[in-house]
């Protein structure tokens, strides 16, 4: 029998499955005016904001998808004969809120404005069914997270930060290639010391992602003394928040350099503010905690041996649905473990005993066909829904810049490199890449001098680097515009609410109806949009 050693017990809260926050990666800063001020005040008390920044629409969209899961609708008790609360308090005066946050014991100061208002809406009164499934989940995770926070000496509330990145989904994935609890992109989770190979990804280890993300947390805390800041640049990096601060010439509160950060994270430390208020004061609410109808506890057996998912639900009465959520961090079923490196296998209680009495039967079940020759299979050969990115260890990079006609199959094609591989090291989403942007390519360390000289390359001859000649590019014929809309061309920066504003008696549901948009996601920059000639 191989060796193997409990490591703990722990309670489980079932995990979940919905796509993750969209990450900021435009460093695009919004024009601020005079008018829109700001007044920064102390914890508790009303900041007066002069516009109402509507942003739930980018917070709201993580938590869609929140009870569809496997993991919420076979754990979960949402039978409808269920008696639940049926009323809640509604239109509460600001009063109420600003009090509510004033007697919150807190090191993170917390402001009270109409954007923090409309978060507050958003989890008690329009996400309901969501934040009650994050509330029982939190009985799991938020242990963890406090135990983390401690040791690194940090404000125990920076655990509210992981319901606006992820809403406790340890396998959260984002539009861009954010992953986990925390949300880490690939380049800062590699710097932070995170496993992530094309079997593991230590950003969905709640215990190991959690622990980066408190580290991170604390260097940009050391670099801004504020933790407003610290975890506005958690969001969208330390450059722009910097930018935000100079071009507001100098100024070091969020509140005052607000208008200044990308869109989303504009919004971000009011979300922040709005879910630690929903959580404390749930109860006010009417807000119930759903807690999955299963057996919560659990052990952690360290594995020496390559296993596969499909070898234990063979042998033992385990679903390989929960196997996935009790180990989230193994990307294709598979556990790559050897002597010389152990990897944990996390198990109900009740399947500890089976597993051990039927160690030898487990690893030895179609040992053949799961690790040919006692190896491992290259996982970005298979049929596996989850992209895997290409392991760049060894590898050199190279960075291009990217030039008038360029996009992303032709670069990824002349360093013979996958698109989606370019997308997910350069954060590239709907293929959108900007002349002048640097993107990082890696490449076979022999070959680095040779793909450098593609910077200096015309079109031409980097299309004959692949054996491909450049045609004579035809003149289109250009589609007649209809005379009965005007038509607004996207620029870097704008949102259907800023175009809305641009034209008299329009409003955002009508340009997101007439061109069949879902959100600002649909956007993209040279689109041109109808718009309903008035009068």
């Amino acid at each position: 029998m191989k060796q193997k050693t409990v490591l703990f017990s722990i309670f489980l809260i079932a995990l979940i499955s919905l796509q993750g926050k969209a990450q900021i990666t435009d460093s695009t800063l919004f024009e601020f005016t005079e008018s829109d001020t700001i007044q920064a005040i102390d914890s508790g008390i009303e900041t007066e904001l002069d516009i109402d920044d509507d942003l739930n629409s980018l917070f709201s969209d993580q938590m869609d998808s929140l009870v569809g899961s496997w993991a919420i609708q076979n754990k979960f008790n949402f039978d409808t004969s269920e008696v639940r609360l049926a009323g809640f308090p509604t239109d509460l005066p600001d009063s109420v809120y600003i009090q509510r946050l004033s007697d919150i014991e807190e090191r993170v100061d917390l402001n009270y404005n109409k954007v923090v208002r409309n978060y507050i809406k958003m989890y008690t009164e329009k996400r309901r069914e969501q934040v009650e499934v994050m509330l029982g989940l939190s009985a799991y995770y938020f242990p963890i997270f406090e135990e983390t926070l401690d040791k690194y000496d940090m404000p125990l509330e920076i655990k509210y930060l992981a319901i606006i990145e992820s809403a406790l989904n340890p396998i959260a994935r984002s539009r861009v290639g954010a992953n986990g609890l925390w949300q880490f992109m690939y380049g800062t989770a590699k710097n932070m010391k995170l496993e992530i190979t094309s079997y593991v990804d230590e950003r969905r280890d709640p215990i190991k992602a959690t622990d980066a993300a408190a580290r991170y947390l604390s260097m940009l805390y050391g670099i801004y003394g504020d933790w407003h800041l610290a975890i506005a640049a958690y969001n969208c990096g330390p450059g722009n928040v910097n930018r935000a601060i100079r071009r507001s010439g100098g100024k070091t509160n969020y509140w005052e350099i607000y208008y200044r950060l990308p869109r989303e994270t504009r919004g971000y430390v009011p979300a922040f503010i709005a879910a630690m208020y929903t959580f404390e004061y749930h109860q006010e609410h009417n807000l119930v905690p759903r807690y999955p109808e299963i057996s919560l506890a659990v052990d952690t057996i360290m594995i020496d041996d390559y296993l596969h998912f499909n070898q234990i639900t063979a042998k033992i009465d385990i679903e390989k649905e929960q196997l996935r959520a009790l180990n989230p961090m193994y990307r294709h079923d598979v556990i790559p473990a050897k002597k010389s490196k152990t990897y944990p296998l996390v198990l109900p209680q009740e399947n500890i005993m089976a597993f051990i009495d039927a160690d030898t039967a487990i690893f030895a079940f179609e040992r053949n066909k799961y690790f040919p020759n006692n190896t491992l299979v290259d996982p970005t050969t298979s049929n596996s829904s989850y992209f895997t990115p290409v392991d760049i260890k060894g590898k050199a990079k190279v960075i291009y810049t990217v030039k008038s006609g360029d996009n992303v199959g032709f670069i990824s094609s002349w360093f013979h490199v996958r698109s989606s591989d370019l997308r997910y090291w350069n954060n590239i989403h709907r293929d959108i890449i900007r002349i002048g942007q640097k993107l990082a390519i890696y490449v076979p360390e022999k070959d680095k001098a040779k793909y450098e000289k593609v910077n200096s390359m015309s079109f031409e001859q980097k299309q004959a680097s692949i054996g491909k000649t450049v045609s004579p590019v035809k003149k289109e014929e250009t589609k007649p515009l209809d005379p009965d809309y005007v038509y607004h061309t996207v620029r870097k920066g704008d949102t259907i609410w800023d175009i809305a504003q641009k034209y008299a008696g329009i409003t955002s549901d009508e340009i997101i109806r007439l061109n069949e948009l879902k959100n600002d996601r649909g956007l993209y920059i040279g689109q041109k949009l109808k718009i309903k000639r008035k009068g």
